[in-house]
């Protein structure tokens, strides 16, 4: 069967993998020009891992990822205020946890399938027709081809959901933040293995101090508009940001200094793709959506990229196993697996007082379970809620 994925990010990749694996034809379409190397930094545990395991990934993702030792809150001086060691996590999840820059992720997956899966960059999908026989696809620069199955991987913002199942705005439950993060060589000061944060009343800074001199910047802060801040380009993002954080103490002055700099800044909304209420959930006749595309869980939950090739895997699984029967596979797909990110998006939704706090007594309740949390017993009781993923992956 050929399949077209939209998306070159992290769920394209690892189902280009699988499907490969079990004879089907894959073909990856992606916007951008290149792969995309961005992002910020993301801790990576659970399924996902399994899945990392299972494609030979965990010696290269090692090599490239971070044991974070501490988690540190401090005041404009500089001085610790809350916090906690990463030994708890670590001890709940088995050693099984690390993290690293998102892109680092990408590449990792994406150099498995790079000389035996068609990519096409630079080019995107604009119209989707489908009969009971195929799916005809004409891209933006104008071809036309037809696939038995097209698979939406295309992120929070994806094109193949707005094509085939509507406008972003009837799924996205957008959860009162922003974000933005960018990279800098040469900052200083350095925290080795320490992730860094620094909270004012609704807004919060963060660093991390990454391998070649370089440092990553993260900024999330309460949004003042309902619908999302509406910043499109480059200026107008570091604009606002120069707005919200240029009062701010700490590091923030020099930090906003090497944002000047930057060219490459990601800056988005910090939202949910909620799809209960649609018919089908991810599918429509031959095409389906896996990863943010389908069920974005957000920045909060800390875990999106490793719930990608969760989902991945199940539905390249269930394809195989289905023989063809396509309907019978998503079906089975998202019976698998919808249950099991809809627990993971509640547990973001308790997480959002962990990235800005609009309230003082909300910030001291914060800062006090933060600090709680060093304690081994009470680290293993509030971690083992949220972080053990409660789910299990079929031997296909």
């Amino acid at each position: 069967m050929r399949v077209l994925i939209s998306g070159a990010g992290i769920a394209g990749p690892t189902l280009a993998y699988w499907l490969a694996r079990y004879g089907f034809q894959p073909t990856i379409v992606e916007r951008a020009p290149k792969l995309r190397t961005g992002g910020y930094i993301i801790d990576f545990w659970g399924a996902g891992f399994d899945i990392a395991e299972r494609m030979e990934l965990l010696p290269e993702i090692r090599r490239k990822g971070y044991m974070i030792q501490e988690v540190r809150v401090v005041d404009s001086s500089g001085r610790k205020v809350a916090g906690f060691p990463t030994d708890g996590i670590s001890q709940v999840l088995g050693g099984r946890f690390l993290s690293l820059p998102r892109g680092d992720l990408a590449a990792t997956i994406f150099c498995k399938i790079e000389s035996s899966v068609e990519t096409i960059f630079d080019d995107s999908v604009c119209r989707i027709e489908q009969d009971d026989k195929r799916v005809r696809v004409t891209f933006e620069r104008g071809e036309q081809r037809e696939f038995d199955l097209v698979i939406g991987a295309d992120g929070l913002h994806s094109r193949v959901r707005e094509l085939v199942f509507g406008a972003e705005q009837r799924f996205e439950k957008h959860l009162g933040y922003m974000v933005a993060g960018f990279e800098a060589d040469g900052y200083r000061p350095r925290d080795e293995l320490v992730y860094l944060m620094f909270t004012e009343l609704g807004q919060q800074v963060m660093r991390f101090s990454m391998r070649d001199d370089r440092s990553m910047f993260l900024f999330t802060f309460a949004d003042r508009e309902p619908g999302g801040t509406s910043a499109s380009d480059l200026p107008a993002q570091k604009a606002l940001l120069r707005s919200r954080f240029g009062n701010s103490g700490w590091e923030c002055p020099r930090i906003l200094e090497r944002l000047d700099a930057s060219t490459d800044l990601y800056f988005d909304r910090v939202s949910q793709i909620r799809m209960d209420a649609q018919p089908g959930l991810w599918t429509h006749g031959r095409v389906s959506l896996i990863g943010d595309a389908a069920s974005c869980v957000s920045l909060l939950a800390g875990q999106g990229s490793a719930l990608a090739m969760v989902a991945a895997y199940i539905l390249a699984g269930e394809l195989h196993r289905a023989d063809g029967d396509y309907a019978r596979a998503f079906a089975s797909y998202q019976a698998l697996f919808a249950p099991f990110v809809r627990q993971k998006q509640e547990a973001a939704l308790r997480l959002r007082v962990l990235f800005g706090p609009k309230s003082k007594a909300a910030m001291f309740i914060r800062n006090q379970v933060m600090n709680l949390v060093r304690f081994p017993w009470i680290a293993r009781t509030a971690f083992s809620r949220d972080l053990v993923d409660k789910i299990t992956l079929p031997d296909y």
